[in-house]
Formats: C-alpha cells, sequence, structure tokens
C-alpha cells in the first residue's frame, strides 16, 4: 500500500470503493462508467480500477447488454447472513439469559465460518473465577463444544473439507485429532443430541453445547455452557448437559422449526 493512500488508519482505496457502492445504492438505475466517474468526480482511470476489483469479488455487477453497472449478488448475500445473525441473537438471547441464572456460568451463541467456530453473542459467567471469551472471537471447530455441535451435522464431505483446510491441531492431550475418532465423536453427538468439549481446547476448561435448527432443519448455529472442570462434574454437569439441549430445542422452535418430539 503505497503511503500516499493512507490517513492515520483511513485508507483511501478502500474508502474510495464503499463510497461508489454507497452512490450506486442510491441510484435507481444502472450507471455507466462515465456516469459513475462524473456522480463521484474522479478519473475515469480510478473508476475502472475499482469497478474492476468490486466485479471480480461480486460486489458490482456489470450487464452484459449495455456495460452498465449495479450493485452485486455479493452485498445481497451479506444482507441475509448478517439478517439471520442478528434474528438468532435477538431470539436466542432470553433463553441464554435464563441459562445464565440458572447455573451462573458462561453462556455462549455461535455459528460456523470458513470452517472455524464464530462467537455472534455471550452472557460472561457471574463467578468470581471464570473463563474469558470476546464476541468475534474464533475457535477451531474439532476440540471446542460449539465447532463440533455443528460440525455434527456438517456433511461427511464438508466435515473433510473443513478438517484438510484447517487441520486438527493439539491443544491439549485430550485433543481429537484422528480424523476416524472424530467421525464416531460426531455420530455420537448425533445421537445424544449434545457436544462435550472435556478439556480439549483448554486445560481445566469443560463445555457442553447442543445445535440449533433454523425453520427448515438445517444447523446452523449451537448453544452452549462453559465454565470450570472442577464446577461442571456429576449431577451438575448432567443437569446442563439436560438445560443446554432443552434450551437449543427452545430456541429452535422460537426460530421456526417444527418437530413432532419438540
Amino acid at each position: 500500500m503505497r503511503e500516499s493512500e493512507k490517513k492515520g488508519s483511513h485508507v483511501q482505496s478502500v474508502a474510495r470503493a464503499l463510497q461508489l457502492l454507497e452512490m450506486l445504492a442510491d441510484e435507481s438505475q444502472d450507471l455507466t462508467l462515465t456516469e459513475i466517474a462524473d456522480r463521484l468526480g474522479w478519473p475515469k482511470s480510478t473508476v475502472h480500477g475499482i469497478l474492476a476489483t468490486l466485479r471480480e469479488y461480486r460486489f458490482v455487477d456489470q450487464s452484459v447488454q449495455n456495460g452498465r453497472y449495479r450493485l452485486g449478488v455479493r452485498l445481497f448475500e451479506f444482507g441475509h447472513k448478517v439478517a439471520r445473525n442478528w434474528e438468532i441473537r435477538e431470539v436466542a438471547l432470553p433463553v441464554m439469559r435464563k441459562l445464565n441464572r440458572q447455573f451462573g456460568e458462561m453462556v455462549q451463541l455461535a455459528t460456523e465460518d470458513a470452517g472455524e467456530v464464530l462467537y455472534i453473542e455471550k452472557i460472561d459467567s457471574t463467578h468470581i473465577i471464570r473463563i474469558v471469551s470476546e464476541l468475534g472471537a474464533r475457535l477451531p471447530m474439532h476440540c471446542s463444544g460449539l465447532g463440533k455441535a455443528l460440525l455434527a451435522y456438517r456433511t461427511p464431505g464438508q466435515v473433510k473439507r473443513i478438517v484438510t483446510q484447517r487441520g486438527m491441531r493439539l491443544m491439549t492431550s485430550r485433543t481429537i485429532t484422528d480424523p476416524i475418532q472424530m467421525e464416531a465423536e460426531l455420530a455420537k453427538i448425533r445421537e445424544q443430541g449434545y457436544a462435550m468439549d472435556d478439556q480439549e481446547i483448554m486445560e481445566g476448561l469443560r463445555c457442553v453445547a447442543a445445535p440449533i435448527r433454523s425453520k427448515d432443519g438445517d444447523v446452523r448455529y449451537a448453544v452452549s455452557v462453559s465454565g470450570l472442570a472442577e464446577r461442571l462434574t456429576g449431577e451438575h454437569l448432567e443437569n446442563v448437559k439436560a438445560a443446554v439441549v432443552e434450551s437449543a430445542d427452545e430456541i429452535s422452535y422460537l426460530m421456526g422449526y417444527r418437530d413432532s418430539e419438540l
């Protein structure tokens, strides 16, 4: 990046691309290269370069009939993803708060993005000694409760692709690093309805996670309760498992999923 393109943390080329997208969004019709350059007051060569890059990433489409430009399908896809994430957070939060009040442990909501667990909502533990996490943080799928709860409902091909791309790094002595063992683990999760991270990503941490189904039955999200392993034991752990599954089922129902067993 040229120094002339920087102003503090402001990147001029990115700002121009965003300005161009905003301008197209405000227009009621497709525009030619010349019209876009005139509206923005930029040289055609600058506009052409930005449009070429945005076209490559499908943020802008160009008509094959007349060469005019409009917003691309990728923005439509992003909008739907953002809308879904906001909907699930709004629906899930009351249920998550109830879990948090019941056990005092950290409650998290996550989805899968690019083969990783992505935290999209959380409620911190009320205990003095607690686990710390951040919204937007990412974790490996193969050794986290939320990740395994999501992986269990991916196709074998999808699981293989994620494992191939991301690997199965050893995090603790308990981490599953063998694909065949992971296949058996995922089958067990589907059978019992919840996933466990028993100190597989961090020594001393246990996590119970359960899948959330959308209206069409797909598993796109999961909810979990995490806490110190010394607290999540025995009958208390069994109560947490039951409550997490029940909470996931409740969120699924609120998202429109209907099953005769719920």
